[in-house]
């Protein structure tokens, strides 16, 4: 619980067995998380049996793909915040509380694994992973003249249920380029974000696609055409208004504040 919401985490599994079930106890240990939501995306075999060691609910989602995992756990989660992780102990469960800290603020919150300083000895990023993410980030930034952003490809992510609801409609993507979609779609549709720098660490055994470094540059591409393609189908569409101001941010200084003149 944080501030009287029920904060769900989502970990989307395939090849997670030998970490899964360490990821789900640190969350839970965090005293934050309320629901921890495995989907199981055809995981290896003894993953079911790890996940019924923990607390937490496994839901078996048969159609292949991170995008397909990834909208079925905005589906089933019944949390007022949710929370997008990996279960490969990449991520810190602790550093959940990071992206809480600002959900009073923002309807979502990206995670970024480009900090040097929060990156740890022998993660999987590479000058060529690390750059590239950022590159591609910047692309998204001057494109769409938006708030600052330097890692598309970081899966650790907050949104409140009703912006999860609110874009589930407009999801397209079932394969590993569904995060850029979810970051565009947060763009476009006028919700407050912030991009915030998380801990990065070694991933326990090997990833399916950034494990190959020939797998990591198709989806590079795959997210450029992407991004350049959503672009392209928004030139022209009227950016959604920004939302009022929140109350607590009200300031009588507020009003010579008009984000127009920016």
């Amino acid at each position: 619980m944080w501030n009287g919401k029920r904060v769900s985490v989502i970990l989307m599994t395939y090849r997670e067995r030998d970490s899964i079930r360490a990821v789900i106890d640190g969350f839970f240990a965090t005293g934050l998380v309320d629901e921890v939501l495995v989907i199981d995306n055809n995981a290896q075999e003894g993953t079911a049996e790890e996940v019924a060691k923990t607390a937490a609910r496994r839901v078996v989602e048969t159609r292949q793909g991170y995008g397909w995992a990834s909208r079925r756990g905005l589906q089933e989660a019944n949390g007022d915040l949710l929370v997008l992780a990996e279960p490969d102990g990449t991520f810190m469960p602790s550093d959940v509380v990071k992206l809480l800290a600002y959900s009073g603020d923002c309807e979502a919150v990206l995670g970024s694994r480009t900090t040097r300083e929060l990156i740890w000895s022998g993660a999987n990023m590479g000058a060529f992973l690390k750059w590239g993410n950022w590159a591609v980030a910047k692309m998204t930034e001057v494109l769409f003249n938006t708030s600052h952003l330097s890692d598309v490809g970081c899966t650790y992510r907050l949104l409140t249920r009703d912006l999860a609801r609110q874009l589930e409609p407009s999801f397209t993507v079932g394969g590993s380029h569904f995060g850029p979609e979810l970051m565009l779609l947060i763009i476009t549709s006028g919700a407050r974000f912030v991009e915030i720098p998380v801990n990065y660490l070694p991933r326990v055994g090997v990833s399916s696609v950034t494990g190959d470094v020939s797998k990591a540059v198709v989806l590079g591409m795959q997210m450029i055409c992407f991004i350049l393609a959503f672009r392209l189908k928004t030139l022209g569409r009227a950016r959604r208004s920004p939302r009022p101001a929140l109350t607590h941010l009200a300031h009588p200084a507020a009003a010579t504040l008009d984000g127009d003149a920016l």
